[in-house]
């Protein structure tokens, strides 16, 4: 344990409490670890709080039953039981160390021993450790990163990543979200080295952790360090294009849109239909992506007040959005069009004022006659600025 003993509100946390007081017992403690730690030291606001303890899961899940409490088995084989307090889930884990790890997974064997289960974690500000009443336990220095915001990896960073090659995108992501300044060099250069690893990793967990930087603050340089590194490609299985990123990336910006995930992978590869198949994304998103890639071309080819309601109308205003931004970067334009992009967002595409009834009820009859007369008058009635009524 340190000297030092930090004030953090998610100390006064009842809930906490109760787990803490439900666990602690027969002579084990328990602390607050990662996440919580990390933020307080930041910062940053605390969203989870999870829970290292010396019990063995059998007795965390007794005791916390005892007192009340509900206990899901979530990764009992990994030491991991989550303990719900009214509601609230607090994932408290059993102190660890790696027996075996094969560059996906690891096999674990239960410790008391916090030093050792801080050397098996990832970085440095993810193994911080404080108890109940705000003293800091550092045994892998992580405090003075932590608050440097400096992601650095715990002993040697090869090492760190042959355990499990995820913590590639995971030195990036946290860089992107947490970091200040340059990357750990030693990170970095292991990161290249290995980067080849991944092929390993399921795809899932590749996507999910690429959507986590595509989302982060420091997306940009991020995106850009991995390009650099061979890293970025390693990620999508195919070839990248890093620099059209950056351009989309400077005009959302520019215009004060947040950051979209299907957005950024439309611009980081052409291959849209592929990169949302390989990266497990859900299939609502997949079919954003393919939308805001195919109106994007469209729009590039004549970025324009009519070609803008057509997209609002066949896609919506997010997808046209997206596609607009988009469409500005493969034009070359330098800035999005204020006006256009006004439109994109908030103009209110009106239903078309027919149906297929309403031409039968002319004499038509159900067939590919009927479908393309309705098309037809749909292309004329978007021609003439979709007018109301019939």
């Amino acid at each position: 344990m340190t000297s030092e003993a930090i004030t953090a509100p998610f100390l006064a946390d009842a809930g906490l409490k109760r787990v803490l007081d439900a666990i602690e017992g027969g002579g084990d403690a328990a602390r607050v670890v990662g996440g919580a730690v990390r933020n307080s030291l930041m910062g940053v606001a605390v969203t989870d709080l999870d829970i290292a303890t010396t019990a063995r899961p059998e007795a965390v899940s007794e005791r916390a039953r005892a007192a009340g409490l509900k206990v899901v088995p979530t990764g009992i084989d990994h030491g991991t039981v989550t303990v719900v307090v009214e509601g609230r889930p607090f994932e408290v884990t059993t102190l660890r160390a790696d027996v075996e790890t094969d560059g996906r997974r690891a096999v674990v064997a239960f410790t008391d021993d916090w030093e050792e289960d801080a050397r098996r974690r990832d970085f440095t500000m993810n193994a911080i450790y404080v108890d109940r009443h705000g003293h800091l336990y550092d045994p892998v220095a992580g405090v003075g990163d932590a608050r440097a915001r400096r992601v650095r990896f715990i002993g040697e960073p090869e090492a760190r990543i042959r355990e499990d090659y995820l913590r590639i995108l995971r030195f990036y992501r946290f860089h992107a979200q947490y970091g200040h300044g340059p990357l750990d060099a030693a990170g970095a250069a292991a990161a290249q080295r290995l980067a080849a690893g991944m092929a390993q990793l399921s795809r899932e967990r590749v996507g999910a952790e690429l959507g986590k930087i595509l989302l982060a603050p420091g997306r940009r340089a991020a995106v850009a360090a991995m390009a650099a590194a061979g890293v970025l490609e390693q990620a999508i299985r195919r070839a990248a294009l890093p620099e059209r990123y950056a351009a989309v990336e400077h005009l959302a910006a520019a215009v004060g849109l947040a950051p979209d995930l299907e957005r950024a992978l439309a611009a980081l590869c052409d291959d849209v239909e592929g990169v949302g198949e390989d990266l497990r994304l859900a299939n609502r998103q997949r079919r954003r992506l393919a939308a805001i890639a195919g109106r994007a071309a469209t729009l590039a080819e004549g970025l324009d007040e009519a070609a803008v309601r057509l997209a609002v109308y066949r896609d919506g205003n997010d997808v046209a959005e997206a596609a607009l931004v988009l469409a500005t970067a493969l034009a070359g334009a330098a800035v999005v069009d204020p006006a256009l992009l006004d439109l994109a967002g908030h103009w209110s595409a009106p239903r078309l004022p027919f149906r297929a009834a309403d031409l039968m009820a002319e004499g038509l009859k159900a067939g590919p006659e009927l479908g393309a007369e309705l098309r037809r008058r749909e292309r004329a009635w978007i021609a003439a600025g979709y007018p109301p009524g019939r």
